[in-house]
């Protein structure tokens, strides 16, 4: 059963949501907050699976949630959505590298949201490869260097491998075909790259490849 709390300050947001995913059979709604301090709290609480969090709100907004979600320990569990209505904007580049496993624009089709909880249920980043080309287009006008010199140090050459095709948005799948080996020797290699890195996910996983100068984007 994958747990869900929804963190929105729209009533009428909330119970689409929560109707639609409470149709399900393996999708429980635990709980709902209107503003992010309520929301703060639900998921200390509930400790959900997912948490589909509105990135503009009262008190403490998305970004600010996300954070310190991604910074409590307690939480390494809670994958965060972030929901928003406008697309890809700065706000969601800032929730990805707080530590969102990715974003749903709200007027998103009921099949797209139940396929989104499930994906990040399972730890994988919600980050189509146009959503993708998008924070590749940031860093070629905004490049932002962290100090991950001694985490990519202790990457292996295939790990580091795995992750610029990561960052590239190609699946397990294709990274597999691309580096000649199996699925699940490619997720391996991404799991422990994530591990070595801190990454949370995927979508924190590519942040940190274009931030740390590991990938470097082509100009367009």
């Amino acid at each position: 059963m994958i747990r869900v709390l929804l963190v929105d300050d729209q009533p009428l947001i909330r119970s689409g949501f929560r109707a639609l995913l409470d149709l399900e059979d393996d999708i429980e709604v635990v709980a709902e907050a209107g503003d992010g301090k309520e929301g703060l709290a639900l998921t200390k609480e509930h400790v959900p699976d997912v948490a589909l969090i509105d990135i503009r709100m009262p008190h403490v907004d998305g970004i600010e949630a996300t954070r310190r979600i991604a910074a409590d320990p307690d939480l390494t569990g809670v994958h965060v959505v972030i929901l928003t209505n406008y697309g890809f904007d700065e706000y969601v580049f800032d929730a990805l590298r707080a530590g969102a496993a990715g974003f749903l624009v709200k007027d998103i089709v009921p099949e797209d949201l139940l396929h989104a909880v499930r994906v990040a249920a399972r730890g994988d980043a919600l980050l189509a490869p146009s959503i993708t080309r998008k924070l590749i287009n940031r860093y070629v006008t905004q490049p932002l260097h962290t100090d991950l010199g001694t985490e990519l140090d202790e990457l292996t050459n295939r790990e580091r491998e795995a992750v610029a095709l990561v960052a590239q948005g190609l699946s397990n799948d294709q990274i597999a075909a691309r580096m000649v080996i199996s699925p699940m020797t490619a997720k391996t290699h991404i799991n422990r790259a994530m591990t070595k890195l801190h990454a949370r996910d995927r979508a924190q996983l590519v942040v940190m490849a274009y931030e740390s100068g590991l990938v470097a984007p082509r100009n367009r």
